[in-house]
């Protein structure tokens, strides 16, 4: 469906605008699919981080629910983690080059 028209010689024609799609008109509370769309993975692997407890979510009624700010914070500490990860491996590498 459309929510929006244009003016041609033509006539009307519709224009195609996502509608409540915005991540900037995003909530605190989103549920899968809008958490999977925010992070950038499919629902399948949330689910997956889910059953791992490896990301921040707690259950309304029986629907996983995030909690942005949480995300937020998760992303960052994942970032920082692989940011310090990235440098122990380069040592290790820089020092294996070194007695070959």
């Amino acid at each position: 469906m459309f929510s929006a028209w244009t003016v041609r010689k033509s006539g009307l024609e519709p224009i195609a605008v996502e509608v409540g799609n915005n991540m900037s008109d995003s909530r605190e509370v989103m549920n899968i699919r809008q958490a999977s769309q925010y992070l950038g993975v499919s629902p399948d692997t949330l689910y997956k981080y889910v059953n791992e407890q490896s990301i921040p979510a707690f259950k309304l009624g029986n629907r996983w629910r995030f909690k942005k700010s949480k995300l937020d914070q998760w992303m960052e500490e994942q970032s920082t983690d692989t940011e310090t990860r990235g440098r122990k491996r380069g040592k290790a590498a820089t020092k294996a080059a070194g007695q070959q």
